[in-house]
This record gives C-alpha cells, structure tokens and sequence, in this order.
C-alpha cells in the first residue's frame, strides 16, 4: 500500500500512542508518597526508641512504633545545630555557607533551588503546614500555611497563599488538622505527595497542651548524669555561654512562674513577663483560667520552700523537663493520629514515613538547655523511617548520616534527577539493604552564630565514628577533641593527651580535607576576644548561712 508523505508523521504518531496504550499505565501510586514529620528541638534522647536516658519515662510510644516499623539511624547529625539553617540545609541539600542560611537572623533565598521544586517538576504535589522559620513565603509548595517566625503554641497566627489568619486551638494539634484535611479532602489524588508536617513543639518555651499539664506529676524525671558538669576540661567557649539551667533558665520566661506571688488576684488578670505572657496574652479566658489552676498552687509551693543552689537547679530542671515532655506528647499523639489517616485513606501502603527534628537539645545534660554546639546531645538529630515493603521493620542503622542528604534521599524515592551541586548523598541505597561500602568515613560541622542569644562560640569540626575534633577559632583557636569509644559523654578532652597525638593529627588532617571538599573557608579568621572572656566559672549559689 502506497502512503502519502504527508500522512506518515500522522500514521507514525497514532502507532507510538497504540504501543504506549498496550504497556502497562504508570500509576501515580507507582511512586511513594512520602510524609515528613519535622519537630524542633526534638533529642534523640527524648526518643524511647533511641535507649537514652529519658526512656523510662516512656516519652514517645507512637515515634516508637514507627521505629518497630522503619529504620532507626543511630548516627544521624546536623550540619549547623540551630533552627533555621538547619531548614535551609534540608531544602537546599547545601552546607549553611553554600545555601546563604548560616543563621537565624538570615533571610533564605527562597528562589534558590529547593529539593520541592525539583519533585513539582517531577509531578508530585507538595504541601507544608507549621513552622518554616525561613522568613518569606515559601516556594515549591502547591499550598501552604506556615508560622510567621517562632510561632506560638495557643491561638496562633499563620501566613497563608492568602494572607495571615489567626486559628484557635493549640499549635500541635492545628497543624495535624491542617495536614490532615489536606490529605483527605485537598490533595490531587492522582499525583504522588511530598507532605511536610513541620510542629513548633517542642521549642522554648514550653508550653503543653492543657490535657496534657499534669501529664508526669506522679514521677520525677531522671536527671542526666552530667547535670552538675562545670566544664573545667572543655575550652574556654563552653564556660563563657549563657544556657546553664542554674545562672541562666529564668523562671518566669521559661517556667511561667508566678513571679508576684499575690494568690489573690484572678487569674485571667495577672500579667506574665517576656515571652511567656506573650503567648498567655493570647489565650482565651477559659484557656488562662485552666493554665493558672493547674501552676498557681505549684508556684505557692516554689515560693514556700524557698530553694537555694543545687536543689534550685534540680527544681528548675523537673519543671523544665516535664514541660518539654508534655510538648513531645503532644507530638507523638500527632504522629497517631496522621498514620492513622494514611491509613484510612488506604495510602499507609505506598508512603514513607519519616520522624525527624531540626537538631538534638540539652535535657540538662551538661547543665544546659537548648543546642547549637557540636556535642553529642545537639549535634545529634533523630531520623526514623518506614518505608513499607522496602525498609527491613524494627532495623537500625549506624552510618554516619546529616540532615544535608534528606533533599538528595526525597528526590531519588521519587525518581526525580538529583542536581550535581548537592552536597549530600541519597539515603536510599541505605534504606533498602544494599549499601556495600562504607557510606561515609567523616561528617562536617559549622555553627556561626555569635554573638547572639545563649552565646555559643562559632565553631568548627570533624566527626567520625570513634573520634570527634572540635575547632573554636574565634576566641584564642581553642581545640577539643574526644574519643567517644571510651568518652561518649564528651567529659575528658583529650587534645593535649601526647597518647592522642596521631589521631588528633588525623582529624587535623580531615576537618581541612572537609573544608576543601565542601568549599567551606566561611568565617575562618580570628576575632577579638571579648572582655569577659576570662571570667570564673560560677558554680550554683550556696544557701545564705551555709
């Protein structure tokens, strides 16, 4: 049969459409969706699954079954322990100096290239509900509602495609409602999902939920071991902060104590200080009277016994650690309560599901609250996931793994082409059994806010599984170095033990490799030394008279 020239593209096109209808449809469920629960300040530790100290307590049983589920990575760290470059580093899959985030008082770049942009154009639906702590609008997400700044935990506001709304209730369980009607009622069903559900909880300050208030008031809560620390082995940086529970966690800002101790007046009309009456300036009347019934008997008490010292600083940190607790369970309910949506919506099958904070937190350990060094219990940050079918359930895994290899492992579940100026690698081959070689030999640490809130030194450094170099090169080029075989809370530096001197050599050798490699030569110089620099270390104060 003699065909036209004319009709041959059009003979050609119809055979191609004939073949591509004969083969197998590529389903949007052939790809998995992928849920990513993202908490603040969030410790390893204050994970049952990850055997710390805080296990007995039974902090997280839901965050737990998703371990007996998933993947538990006992090696998982940040790159920069502090909130906002830690976010930036996950969009990006780059280094704090590379993505333009090295501190909180940095603006992202959100024009930038970002891991959910690169999934959009790959054909997946992406949404975020919480906090971003990025500034500006986010990009990359088909629909959003995030925390302007901090956030608050009861009644807050949120900026939306449409402007900002405010939305009663508390934080914690806002944000799973948000995601969860997204699931059930606003998502393309006929798209994969990038799902980013990002809680304020449990940040400073801590304020629970009131169903949770009396949540641990029948126990006492484990103190750490390193509680009483008074850094005489460190360098200098880690005498000269301002995050010890004892001179620096104030009672009121922190632990919402009645400072007026006038039991007379109602409720509704005492005025908190700072930031703690920032967020109860914002409840409703029935709200506040709740809040002061349960902590106004508790404060009569504080103010009778009349602490001093170390029993004040054991007081402090009960309050402390139970209010961070009561946060977390909060948490862990919402981790429920979206599984269980996953699986009324027949998706539980085709999503991953993972757990993750955006560093680890001081739980009193070392005396302290909050983050940002690189010590084990900040530099640490949690990383479960389920992937079902595909992750070994109850398995753990001990490569060494940052928060700059999330972006690259999102874009590989997905197929999706990773970019060549990602600096991390895809956790994937890990996730699925077949990683033969040794993922990673060393990981690389760079924190850059000072002088700012806690006034931590800005600080450089190198990890490997058995030893860790810290370099302060602000103040006087200060050195640490551990060997976390035998020194795993981090007590004894050992940088001018003559028995080190080859392994502190080595690690010299591989914090400049590390430089090189991520092209980090950031902030490097000098700077003066503050005029405090060599003050004495305080101890808790004594009781008058004794």
């Amino acid at each position: 049969m003699n065909v036209p020239m004319r009709l041959l593209p059009l003979l050609l096109n119809l055979g191609l459409a004939f073949v591509a209808a004969a083969l197998p449809a590529a389903k949007a469920d052939d790809r998995p969706n992928i849920l990513f629960i993202f908490t603040d300040d969030h410790a390893p530790h204050a994970i049952g699954a990850y055997d710390g100290w805080l296990k007995s307590v039974n902090p997280t049983p839901e965050i737990d079954k998703l371990a007996a589920d998933g993947m538990l990575f006992v090696n998982s760290f940040c790159t920069n322990s502090i909130c906002g470059p830690s976010r930036a580093v996950i969009q990006t899959g780059k280094h704090s100096h590379k993505n333009g985030f090295m501190n909180n008082g940095n603006s992202f770049d959100w024009n930038q290239q970002t891991f959910p942009k690169i999934l959009q154009k790959a054909g997946y639906q992406t949404a975020i509900y919480g906090k971003s702590h990025l500034k500006g609008n986010p990009q990359g997400f088909d629909d959003w509602k995030v925390l302007p700044g901090q956030g608050l935990y009861y009644n807050p506001d949120f900026q939306t495609p449409e402007g900002k709304v405010t939305i009663q209730g508390y934080c914690t369980d806002i944000v799973t409602d948000l995601a969860v009607e997204w699931l059930s009622e606003k998502r393309d069903k006929e798209k994969p999902f990038m799902l980013m559900v990002q809680h304020k909880a449990p940040h400073r300050n801590w304020m629970p939920a009131l169903r949770h208030l009396s949540l641990y008031d029948d126990i006492d809560i484990p103190e750490p071991p390193t509680l009483f620390d008074h850094y005489e082995d460190n360098a200098p940086p880690a005498r000269f902060q301002e995050m010890e529970i004892d001179r620096h966690m104030d009672l009121n800002y922190d632990l919402f104590v009645d400072l007026t101790a006038d039991y007379s007046q109602p409720a509704s009309q005492k005025r908190q200080d700072k930031s703690a009456w920032a967020n109860m300036k914002r409840m409703t009347a029935e709200q506040m009277e709740a809040w002061r019934a349960y902590y106004g008997p508790r404060d009569k008490e504080f103010h009778d016994a009349n602490l001093y010292g170390e029993d004040l600083v054991r007081w402090k940190f009960q309050r402390y650690a139970k209010n961070y607790l009561r946060c977390i369970k909060g948490v862990d309910e919402s981790v429920a309560r979206l599984r269980k949506t996953l699986d009324d919506l027949g998706l539980a099958d085709n999503t991953v599901v993972i757990y993750s904070a955006d560093q680890g937190f001081y739980v009193g350990d070392h005396g302290w609250f909050d983050k940002r060094w690189m010590y084990e219990e900040s530099l640490k940050m949690p990383f479960i996931c389920s992937w079902p079918g595909v992750t070994k359930p109850g398995s753990k895994n001990h490569d060494l793994i940052q928060n700059l290899d999330y972006a690259e492992t999102f874009l590989d579940m997905a197929g999706a082409s990773i970019p060549d100026d990602m600096q991390g690698k895809s956790l994937v081959p890990l996730l699925k059994g077949e990683q033969k070689e040794k993922f990673r030999d060393a990981i690389y640490y760079h924190y850059y806010e000072y002088p700012s809130v806690h006034m931590v030194a800005r600080h450089n450094g190198v990890r490997t599984d058995d030893f860790k170099l810290i370099h302060f090169y602000q103040f006087g080029d200060e050195w640490e170095f551990y060997d976390l075989r035998t020194d795993p809370d981090e007590l004894t530096n050992q940088y001018n033990n003559p028995y080190y001197a080859d392994e502190v050599a080595m690690m010299k050798k591989k914090l400049k490799e590390l430089e090189d490699y991520y092209d980090d030569h950031s902030d490097d110089d000098m700077a003066e030394m503050p005029k405090d620099w060599q003050q004495e270390v305080r101890k808790p104060e004594p009781k008058p008279g004794a």
